[in-house]
């Protein structure tokens, strides 16, 4: 058993830890994660092993899957870099969260925090936006899924997994700045986010979202490699 004050040192062992290991933080845009990185060569087990140890996140088959797909973006055999990452159409999609992000400030007024009605607001709120500014808007149940694991993530590893619910300046600088807002006193979550409890965040999302496929390509499709065409993936 730890009293108070061992509790404390702990858990300024483990801030001083992540900002010694993070020297070289990038935020990766899509998904939302920051990973340590001093080459371009990022590998599945960089991106697992740094979203584990920086946000207590474990290596959930959906994380794999997302960094598998990193795979696609190059013609690497084993890594890629960030600029791979920019693909359209793989990881990289349209109406994301992470770009025009002002979306968020204008959701859930006069609180200080987001949380699942919030986000549900904003993949609303960035889709209209994109249909209007993007005429070859890309609108699948595909891109769907990624909006809601990316609005999930930021809920959870920004705030609170089980109650979904995130500080707006924690979210804010993690979007905006690409930290982690480890000065304004955002510590990693204390409860492990596995992937039952990521499932039932990501199902409120889902629950309270208003979606409906649009444009010209309706079923879900991705692309395979950096050159050629696209593979469309039949529901």
């Amino acid at each position: 058993m730890y009293d108070n004050k061992e509790g404390r040192r702990d858990r300024n062992n483990r801030r001083a830890s992540i900002l010694d290991n993070w020297d070289y933080k990038n935020h990766i845009e899509n998904y939302q994660f920051y990973l340590e990185t001093v080459s371009l060569m990022i590998t599945i087990p960089v991106v697992l092993n740094a979203i584990n140890d920086g946000f207590n996140f474990q290596p959930i088959n959906l994380l794999r899957i997302g960094a598998k797909l990193g795979l696609l973006t190059t013609d690497a055999e084993d890594s890629f870099s960030l600029n791979d990452l920019a693909l359209h159409g793989t990881l990289e999609h349209d109406a994301s969260l992470s770009r025009n992000d002002y979306a968020l400030a204008n959701s859930n007024p006069g609180v200080d925090y987001y949380n699942i009605t919030s986000a549900a607001q904003v993949l609303e709120q960035r889709l209209a936006e994109d249909k209007i500014v993007n005429p070859t808007l890309i609108n699948t149940v595909k891109e769907l899924t990624v909006r809601i694991v990316e609005s999930g993530f930021y809920l959870s590893v920004m705030g609170n997994v089980t109650t979904g619910v995130a500080p707006k300046n924690f979210v804010q600088i993690f979007f905006r700045e690409e930290r982690l807002p480890l000065e304004e006193g955002w510590e990693p979550s204390e409860v492990p986010i596995d992937m039952n409890n990521f499932d039932n965040l990501l199902s409120e999302i889902t629950n309270v979202t208003t979606w409906a496929p649009s444009g010209e390509v309706i079923c879900p499709w991705i692309r395979l490699q950096p050159e050629g065409e696209v593979v469309v993936v039949e529901g």
